[in-house]
């Protein structure tokens, strides 16, 4: 099974188990509960409203690593050389933007969410070929400013309203464009990509707006490595770094809060 597979059948069980207790605790705790005075008690009967969103996200590069690699000196001459690229931690950032969302049904609405989001990763490369005695390893870093303009499509199964709050899991497709990167850096991204993205939220009706917290979890669908990059280096040395993997995958795990 391929590795996307693996991922997105490891998530879609969290995120399936997730939100079954998260049904369950609203359910046990509703059950416990008096009915109270609905806030803005007509909120979801409209067709079509406008809101807000903010939020904060982190950010991975999962990466292939090609291993050894024959590489041309600016002699002319040819050696193997053997470099590793890894973004070692989880980089945050934030987002911003705005949503219009469609009334399908009692259960079911349609969003449409263009954003921002704006961040950097750190990426680190581990060059064995150059290792000596008293340096083992050879590190080399790229720090890769990341600014993606962003619309997610996605549909959101929402349960029955009870009190002031609703939960609701949500799945969707969100196509990104990529606006950093620089001519001279180790590794290039593509400039568009395509995110599946699946999460849960809750609404919370209060008297003037309402709020809506959301965990979701991005995977990118496409190779977001620019592979003709590597071709535009005037540095040789650079080449045995960008040559280091052929594939890359962004991921991302966003909080985001919606205003309504």
């Amino acid at each position: 099974m391929c590795q996307f597979c693996v991922f997105y059948l490891t998530m879609t069980r969290k995120i399936f188990y997730f939100v079954i207790l998260l049904l369950l605790t609203v359910t046990g705790v509703s059950a416990q509960q008096d009915r109270k005075v609905q806030n803005r008690p007509y909120t979801d009967l409209r067709p079509f409203h406008f809101g807000i969103l903010v939020g904060c996200h982190l950010q991975d590069l999962e990466f292939n690593n090609v291993g050894p690699q024959t590489i041309t000196l600016e002699d002319g001459t040819t050696t193997e050389a053997l470099v590793t690229c890894d973004q070692d931690r989880w980089d945050e950032g934030f987002n911003v933007g705005v949503l219009g969302e469609l009334r399908l049904s009692k259960e079911f609405q349609f969003r449409v969410a263009p954003a921002m989001y704006f961040g950097t990763r750190h990426m680190t490369f581990h060059n064995f070929s150059a290792a000596t005695p008293e340096n083992p390893v050879v590190e080399q870093s790229q720090a890769l400013k990341a600014a993606y303009i962003s619309c997610a499509f996605d549909m959101i199964f929402a349960s029955q309203r009870f009190n002031n709050h609703r939960p609701y899991v949500m799945a969707g497709v969100n196509p990104m464009i990529f606006l950093s990167g620089k001519d001279n850096a180790y590794l290039k991204l593509n400039r568009t990509d395509v995110f599946l993205e699946a999460g849960v939220g809750c609404d919370f009706y209060m008297p003037y707006f309402k709020v809506r917290p959301e965990l979701k979890f991005l995977y990118g669908l496409t190779n977001c490595l620019d592979k003709d990059h590597i071709s535009e280096l005037r540095d040789q040395n650079m080449r045995q770094y960008a040559g280091a993997v052929n594939r890359g995958r962004s991921k991302m795990i966003v909080l985001t809060f919606y205003f309504e």
